[in-house]
């Protein structure tokens, strides 16, 4: 068991105590990961790990310009399209 789970907090509170450490993690691995791409492209050596600074493009297509400029009806659009059901849990602190 951990910290968390053994004071007996509801499961939602558990999840959004776990949720802020992964976002200050997050924040603090954004940093570093920052200031290793501002070294530039190649290697980057530590003593346990290794990474790998590598520069590309990447293209997308933009659909809803593409069908705009194209003239494509709403019906063909609602044809092709797929909908899936998403379920989704939002944790605020109070």
């Amino acid at each position: 068991m951990n910290a968390i789970t053994e004071i007996k907090l509801a499961p939602v509170d558990q999840l959004g105590l776990l949720l802020a450490q992964i976002a200050d993690l997050e924040a603090q691995a954004e940093i570093i990961k920052n200031q290793i791409k501002n070294e530039g492209e190649g290697s980057v050596e530590g003593s346990l790990y290794k990474g790998t600074v590598s520069l590309s493009q990447r293209t997308t297509v933009d659909n809803k310009a593409v069908f705009a400029a194209a003239d494509v009806p709403a019906e063909l659009i609602a044809k092709y399209s797929k909908t899936t059901a998403v379920i989704t849990l939002k944790v605020t602190s109070r």
